[in-house]
């Protein structure tokens, strides 16, 4: 029901919205084998849902089946939207967005094979460019701690374009037939850690992963529309 949910979403985000979706660097082979962590960076909306037009259905399947989210408690407690999220995976995990028990939850649930969904800013930026306390979005410390968990396997890295245009946080009604964007890119996980030149287990990792992220997340995420893609 789950795999059908998600199709069904799809079709919808076909059906409304125009996607602009490119490939950062040539699509590994095969691309979308072995992936264990798929992280959305540039979180601006309750509508990034619409991005699954650009996911095969074998990944939707994927998700459907085996995938964990780590979700916000206040997201999660939601009448409407809360149910609608949790029908998404089959572990919908709530978070405090501290380092508590709630996190600890989250952990003993992942392991090597996982596969792991997460917005690494842990909230919503809202139209002014800030998160919902006036501060900067930057990248939280969980997702280091995941990929602390996993050794191998590959990593999904998804740059939004933004959605302000579709939907800005508090609004109620998506605007219709927008143009949506969002850049893709594969990471083999032990790579990235390695290229971070830190030991994982060392404290100055979880800095190490939050910094490149959010270098990645200023040079490679997508303008939103109308404006044009860099050249």
């Amino acid at each position: 029901m789950r795999y059908l949910f998600l199709l069904f979403l799809k079709a919808v985000s076909v059906t409304f919205y125009r996607h602009d979706t490119r490939w950062i660097t040539p699509q590994p082979p095969p691309p979308w084998d072995d992936l264990r962590l798929l992280a959305f960076v540039h979180h601006t909306s309750l509508f990034e849902w619409l991005f699954v037009a650009a996911a095969p259905n074998h990944l939707l399947k994927r998700v459907a089946q085996r995938g964990m989210v780590p979700i916000a408690q206040k997201t999660y407690d939601r009448p409407l939207v809360g149910r609608f999220y949790k029908v998404l995976a089959p572990e919908m995990v709530p978070i405090s967005r501290e380092p508590d028990h709630t996190w600890e939850a989250v952990m003993r649930r992942v392991d090597p094979h996982s596969m792991v969904v997460i917005a690494p800013e842990g909230r919503m930026m809202r139209a002014n460019g800030l998160d919902s306390k006036g501060k900067p979005m930057t990248v939280r410390g969980g997702i280091a701690d995941i990929l602390r968990a996993i050794p191998s396997g590959r990593m999904l890295v998804a740059y939004s374009g933004g959605l302000h245009h579709v939907q800005v946080p508090g609004q109620h009604f998506p605007k219709l037939f927008k143009e949506v964007r969002m850049a893709i890119e594969i990471v083999d996980i032990a790579e990235f850690k390695a290229g971070l030149g830190v030991d994982p287990a060392d404290k100055a990792f979880k800095s190490a992963v939050k910094n490149e992220l959010e270098r990645r997340r200023e040079t490679l995420c997508p303008p939103q529309p109308p404006a044009p893609w860099p050249k």
